[in-house]
Formats: structure tokens, sequence, C-alpha cells
């Protein structure tokens, strides 16, 4: 997506701005909203992303009068619109005629309306209603000036909103045939040979609702590929008809790359996006909270080959949703968006520009906090609004790739944490994090990458989790290997093609030739049980019965169920780690890795400051208490004038390199 442009200096320039719920307020409070918008630097805002009851009050009646108003005061102000569909929190009226769209869980309890994505995706229902709202809303607002971006739905499969209802059934069986193209192909694929569970008629095939004991795997890894396409074909369909009214005006919706949202498939979506945009979160428990921050945003700006992105939502302050909800403290909001920036957000938006008075989301922090404008909060969001300004020129900068890629995979997430696995302990995002983790506090820089995706130009090549894996793409990691890339395979990895299918012949599977070895068994620690590695240190969780085959040991088990047996492998340049080694061991394995592969040595910085380019542009966030070096001089965007020789504690710099 193209920045929008500045009416008044005609320059690209970076959005921000935030969710405005004008139907939550008299129209009295509007006129001050655009002046305090007009403070705090604000030229895009999200409208309407939940008033489908407000916008549509009766099936078929609409009231669009409100919204004419609310956009015409923001466009003489100077504030662009990004004009949502409603169409992630259907109103009352709908279920109480449609009654048959409303989701049910897997334990066939009915979900109700009183909240929010009260649907079943697959519902005929729901997608006529929801087209008929969003025709209107594009054929009254497609040609309006103020409309910069069109933001279908809100957070698709957020609250986990699978539906296992008959309609979802018939809609899963017609996905099977289509993937599988009869019985003897999902017969095969599911393994159903297994406790007789073999089907003869499509009748039979059901979602994976409860069942006596544990349910088939397969099942349950297509129902997630199900659902996720569900949610997918409902976008398209909202995307394609606004694109047939309106066409030439961007279009998104709100993808959620983080730690704890597993339900959508992050490649797949991407793909189907104008312009990337992403829901973040910072989580109050955590201390290093900037480093799944930083994970969070390389993944998504990864997603699209690196073209800028849009931060559609984060909160100003303290969310309501969390088991206790620390506000930020001074300093940490503007760290973060800046965080947000330096790896490629030309857009920062926050949930919510007025805090709301009523309602779940009531002690969700806004903009304008309930106290109102006089507070630390507003202060520092018009900080941010100059800050952001200043940042003019970064728009649409692109970072250079990466040496090295992680490579992430929804089907791997989604297979490694089914039921009945050697450990309930080996899991995807915390081993993932783990790995980028090491890198991000030696300041090296990292893209991720789909491991059927192009890996040629990367010196170093990391896959942590990666359980499930297809032919192709192992085999692409080996021919990666094959022409002097470095590989790293974290544990229990390979071990599974895409149907689930344990591949026979010894672990790590599609990845034996690779790395020179064969698992006989694993291992898997007991809770709190440790093992010591020789020559790196502590590991936990998970030990294999390596047997080399061609490579050789890097570090083998002084102790454990496994002392003397090998733990760390290589095999000319592809390594295995058949452990999950504490994070100093780890750190220091991938920086004798990093080494072997030739990356280039990052910048040393003291724990906990972050030295990130974008284009010819070094943003520097200093999250500790102390002074830190400043690694490069140049012009300070932030303060106009040269950089300082330290970043004071809690502060931060974008320093504008020499071309």
């Amino acid at each position: 997506m193209e920045s929008p442009r500045s009416s008044t200096e005609g320059t690209d320039v970076l959005t921000y701005g935030g969710d405005y719920n004008p139907e939550q307020w008299p129209e009295e409070t509007w006129r001050e909203d655009v002046r305090l918008m007009r403070q705090a630097g604000v030229n895009l805002v999200n409208v309407g992303v939940f008033a489908w009851g407000v916008l549509e009050p009766a099936e078929g009646r609409y009231d669009f009068g409100w919204l004419d108003r609310v956009i015409a005061l923001l466009h003489e102000n100077g504030v662009g619109v990004d004009l949502a569909t409603p169409t992630a929190a259907p109103p009352p009226w709908f279920a109480r005629a449609h009654p048959r769209a409303l989701p049910v869980t897997r334990e066939g309890h009915t979900l109700w309306p009183g909240g929010r994505q009260a649907f079943c995706p697959s519902s005929p229902d729901y997608r006529a209603a929801a087209l008929r709202v969003t025709g209107e809303l594009a054929r009254r607002y497609g040609g309006h000036p103020a409309v910069k971006l069109w933001h279908v739905h809100n957070e698709y499969g957020n609250h986990n909103t699978w539906c296992y209802c008959d309609t979802s059934a018939e809609a899963f069986r017609a996905w099977l045939r289509e993937r599988y193209g009869g019985l003897d192909g999902l017969n095969a694929a599911w393994g159903t040979a297994f406790w007789s569970q073999r089907y003869g008629d499509w009748a039979e095939v059901l979602p994976p609702r409860l069942v006596p004991a544990l349910p088939n795997p397969t099942q349950l890894l297509d129902w997630q590929r199900f659902s996720d396409q569900a949610h997918l074909a409902n976008f398209r369909a909202e995307r394609d008809l606004i694109r047939s009214v309106a066409p030439g005006t961007p279009i998104t919706t709100n993808l959620m790359a983080m730690s704890w949202i597993r339900h959508l498939d992050t490649w797949r979506w991407a793909q189907e996006l104008d312009v990337a945009a992403n829901d973040h979160y910072i989580r109050s428990d955590d201390p290093e909270w900037y480093v799944e921050l930083a994970m969070s945003g390389d993944l998504i700006r990864s997603s699209r080959g690196g073209a800028p992105w849009m931060l559609m939502e984060t909160a100003p302050s303290a969310v309501n949703w969390q088991p206790r909800n620390r506000a930020k403290a001074p300093g940490e909001l503007r760290r973060a968006v800046l965080g947000h920036v330096a790896r490629g957000a030309d857009g920062v938006s926050f949930f919510q520009w007025r805090a709301s008075a009523f309602g779940s989301e009531k002690f969700h922090s806004g903009m304008v906090p309930h106290a109102g404008p006089g507070t630390k909060v507003f202060r520092e969001v018009c900080r941010i609004g100059r800050d952001l300004r200043a940042l003019a020129e970064v728009a649409g900068a692109r970072a250079e790739p990466a040496e090295v890629a992680i490579l992430w995979d929804q089907d791997a997430w989604w297979a490694l944490e089914l039921d009945s696995r050697p450990t309930v302990d080996l899991r995807y995002y915390e081993t993932v994090r783990a790995w980028y983790t090491a890198l991000h506090r030696d300041g090296v820089p990292v893209d991720f990458a789909s491991p059927a995706g192009d890996l040629s130009g990367r010196r170093l090549v990391l896959a942590p989790s990666l359980y499930l894996v297809t032919d192709e793409a192992a085999a692409g990691i080996a021919r990666h290997a094959a022409s002097g890339g470095h590989v790293v395979i974290g544990p229990f990895s390979g071990v599974a093609d895409e149907n689930d299918h344990v591949r026979l012949g010894g672990y790590p599977g599609a990845f034996r030739d690779l790395l020179g070895v064969w698992t006989e068994e694993f291992f898997p620690l007991q809770e709190g049980e440790r093992v010591t590695v020789e020559g790196l240190g502590g590991a936990s969780v998970w030990t294999e019965h390596v047997h080399l085959r061609g490579a050789e040991a890097v570090a083998r088990y002084a102790d454990g169920p496994l002392p003397g047996l090998p733990a760390v492998t290589r095999h000319g340049t592809a390594w295995y780690v058949a452990t999950v080694l504490d994070e100093e061991p780890l750190a220091a394995l991938l920086r004798t890795v990093r080494a072997a592969a030739g990356v280039t040595p990052p910048p040393a910085l003291p724990r906990g400051v972050e030295a990130v380019r974008r284009g010819r542009h070094l943003f520097v966030l200093n999250h500790t208490a102390h002074p830190a070096p400043a690694p490069a001089r140049g012009l300070d965007l932030l303060t106009g004038l040269p950089a300082a020789p330290t970043i004071p504690p809690g502060g931060a710099a974008v320093i504008r390199l020499p071309r």
C-alpha cells in the first residue's frame, strides 16, 4: 500500500491513529475527538469495526446518516478513514432470524450472541448477510475521498471460532472431496485402517467432535486447515465484492502474529492482502516483551517478502483480558511503536482512540483515557505522533534480506501440538522463540521463511521445530545445504509427512540423509528433569538416542538417560540439535554455527539494546535502565540533531546513515 499523502506537505507519511468508535459516544463528543486527533498527529482512523447493529438495526434496514457525518467531519479535519466491514460481530437480530448460523462447540453446545464472532464461518446465511452490509458500504463510500483503506472483518479466527455444526460438517466434507478426490484418498490420508475407522460413505465423515477415546490426528489436522480456509473464503468474498464496486483502494484485514494465536496460516493469508496488517499486544508478564514484539514484526514483514506492513492494533497502555493488566511504564509505549516501525511498519494504529465507558473492553486503554487528555498516556500519544511525522522519510523503506532465516510453518505447529505426542512439553512457539531470542540478544537480523519457499541467498537457515514436513520442503532444505548454505534442524523434526504419518526407517525421517544421523528412540525428560551437554551446558525437555551415520558428534550428553551419546551433530553444513538447550548453551552453539556459515558479525551491544536497520536508517532502542552506546553517527531524526554518543535509559534514536 502506498502511504497516504499528507494534505499539507504532499510527501509520503507514516500513518497514525486508532480504532474510532463514534457510535459509542454522543455526537457532541465528535468535534472534541477530531480536535484531539489533530493535536496528536492522527491521520488515519479505523471506523465501523463493530458497528453492524447500528448500521443495520434490523435486517435490510440501514442507517448511514451518522456514518456520513462522521466521515465528513474526519475528512474536513484532514483525517483519513480505514473503513471496516462490521462482519466480525453480527447483531442480535441476525441470531434470531438465522439460529442455524450460530456456532456450535466440539461438545455440541451452541454459542449465543452477547459477545462477538457469534457465527458459523460455513453458514450461507452468515455469508449472505455479511455480503449485503459490505455491498451497501462499498457502494455508498467506495468513491469517498476520505476512504484510504478498506479493513475487512476483524481478527479472523480469534477466540478459536471454529464451528462443529451440521452446516460445517457438510462444508468439511466438500473441502475433503476437493483435497482427496474420493473416499479412497481420504481413508489413505487419515489412516482409517487404524481402530476400524474406514469410511464407506461421505455422510459418515464428521468434524472432530468429542469421541470416547483419542481422536484421529489427521482428521484434527485437516480440520484446522479447513477451518482456516473457511474464514479465508469469507474474507475473499468480502474483498472481491469491495474490489468490484470500489476498485483502486487497498484492502486488508488484521492478522495476529502473536505468541498465543495459532489459528491462521500467516503465509497463506498474507498473500491475499493488498497490504499486510497485524495486531500485536504486549504481555505485561513478559520482562523481555520487546523480543516477542520483534519476532512478530519480523514474521509479518517476511510474510510479504519484506514489503512494508501496517500495525492495525496495539494498546496505548493496559489491556482488559490478561490476568493482570499492568499499565505501560513511561517510555515503554514509544519504544514499542518505534520497534514496529523499525521492522517495517508504515502505519501504527491503536485499539482504541477513546477508552470505552461501558462494555467488556471498558478497562482496555485508549489514546484518550477515561481521565481525559491531561494524562501520561495522551502526552505520550502526542509525542509519538511528532516522532512519526519526523520519520516520514522512512515510509516505504525495506530492510535488506537477512543472512539468517528461521523456518515457520503453521501445519508443523498444528501437528506438533495434537494429542498423543511423546511429550506435552515440546511446544512449537516456545521452541522457535528460544532460537529467535538467542539471535535477537546478539543483534542478528532475522527473516522468517516458509519451508517450501526460496531459501537462496541465506547463509544460515534454522528449523527449530519442523515435526511435520512435506517431501518437497525437505528436498528444498537439503538442496540449500548442498549449495553451501548452513542448516540447523531442531529436535523432533522431519518425523511426519503432511498427513501426520510417521516416516519409517528411523527418525528424523525426512532429514536422516541430510543430517547423517538416525534416531532409534526418543527419551523425553520428566517434568523438572535436566541433563548436561558436554562443552555446552544444561538442557531439558527432550533427548534422543542418536546414531551417527556420516555425521560427527559436536557435543554429547554427560548424564541423564543417554550418557555419552550425541546431543548435537554436524554433517558438512547440516547440524542437528537433538535436545532443548538452555538459553546460554543455545546462544553459544548458534554463535559457532554463524561463524561457520560466515554470517556477518553484528555490532556488540548490551543486552536489552536493539539496533535495527531499515533502509538507510538505524533504529536504536534502549530497553535498559542504563545509558547505552550509539552504534553509529549521523542525524537523529527524532531530535533533528546529530546523534548523541549514548542513548539514555529507556530512550531511542533513529539515525540516518550516510549513503
